[in-house]
């Protein structure tokens, strides 16, 4: 069976490039012929390694090149790139011939479905029904985050399958018929983390979704009642010096370090006890399941979509009211105050994970591939 995954691209570090990767490289080594397509890597080396049966193609479109025009020009840009992608993406999938493409819900997702080349199509999304929304942009960009939630509704039911990554989210696209949930998946772990450790850990992009700066803000208090924890944070991203800033200006430095992307994040899991997650929005957040598979005690934002889905409060981990500063630092201090119910949420979460192995969550996507082909 012939498998396309269109991607906007794989040099990111991201939860999302993680996951398609992953399972790129699972079903190549299963013996499915697997493809992914790109359209902004640009030359840049995948960050994550990809099975060298897997044929990579860059259809060279880089929306990004606009991110900081007005929006006019982005809007006519986008409307030109579009014709471009969908005849550059309708010409592979001719010469290749595959049996299913997969669109993670990028660019592609407005026309892939009227590409008629024989093969089935299907979207992921690996965020929530409202991430749109909770962008939080200002102006004719929130007008037209507004409207394109509203029509993100009518482009799923076009596809052959729409899958999504909780429960919770698919109760939000209340209606549409063609929706099945499938979680992400992780590599389950031997090892365990340090439950004497005084170091809590965070891990995922430097942006406005990750809230980091609400994490930053609860660590003030945090320090100021266990001065000997320390909070490290791995990422890249666009707001990483605006939050350098607000560590420097709450006197942080040397208590919260903001440390780059680490191909080894196992590493640094293994030597903290304690996960936080100060999200504004997720899918199904993969550090956080990660952090579950090395035991680690986790404390989180009970944002959507994910956590929810996940996390039993106070057995496996700590949900918190999303958004609430004080109760994110009240939760933290009581994780750390407490070693027999940090060891406890740890316990319960490496056990808990074990549901979202490898192994069986790509048996139910082979299983939607099989009987996808055969309708």
């Amino acid at each position: 069976m012939k498998i396309v995954y269109c991607i906007h691209g794989t040099f990111n570090s991201g939860g999302m490039e993680k996951v398609v990767v992953g399972k790129a490289n699972y079903l190549a080594e299963k013996g499915y012929e697997v493809f992914i397509v790109t359209t902004e890597q640009k030359g840049r080396k995948p960050f994550f390694g990809i099975d060298r049966r897997i044929e990579c193609h860059d259809l060279d479109i880089n929306y990004e090149n606009e991110n900081n025009t007005s929006f006019v020009r982005k809007l006519v840009s986008f409307k030109y790139k579009q014709r471009i992608h969908k005849r550059r993406l309708e010409e592979f999938l001719r010469r290749v011939k595959p049996d299913i493409v997969v669109s993670t819900f990028g660019n592609e997702v407005n026309f892939l479905y009227d590409i008629k080349d024989g093969s089935k199509k299907i979207l992921e999304i690996h965020f929530s029904r409202f991430f749109r929304f909770q962008l939080d942009r200002k102006g004719i960009w929130k007008l037209v985050d507004r409207y394109r939630s509203e029509v993100d509704r009518k482009k799923v039911e076009k596809y052959d399958r729409f899958v999504v990554l909780t429960h919770e989210d698919k109760g939000y696209w209340e209606g549409v018929k063609n929706i099945e949930v499938i979680p992400n998946f992780i590599t389950l772990q031997d090892k365990c983390a340090d439950m004497d450790s005084k170091r809590a850990i965070a891990v995922g992009r430097f942006s406005y979704q990750k809230g980091y700066e609400r994490m930053i803000m609860a660590w003030k208090k945090v320090s100021g009642v266990h001065p000997e924890w320390t909070l490290d944070i791995f990422g890249n991203g666009e707001e990483k010096e605006k939050m350098r800033t607000l560590v420097d200006s709450l006197g942080l430095k040397g208590k919260v370090m903001l440390n780059d992307a680490t191909g080894n994040i196992g590493k640094e899991y293994e030597a903290s006890s304690v996960f936080i997650l100060s999200s504004r929005y997720e899918g199904l957040p993969m550090v956080l399941l990660e952090a579950m598979s090395y035991g680690l005690a986790i404390v989180t934002y009970d944002c959507k979509c994910g956590p929810k889905d996940i996390i039993e409060d106070n057995r496996n981990g700590v949900l918190v009211e999303e958004g609430n500063v004080e109760k994110l630092a009240d939760a933290i201090i009581e994780v750390m105050d407490d070693d027999a119910k940090r060891k406890m949420l740890a316990e319960n979460a490496k056990e808990d994970s074990r549901k979202y192995s490898t192994d069986c969550i790509m048996k139910q996507w082979m299983n939607l591939f099989d009987n996808i082909v055969k309708e």
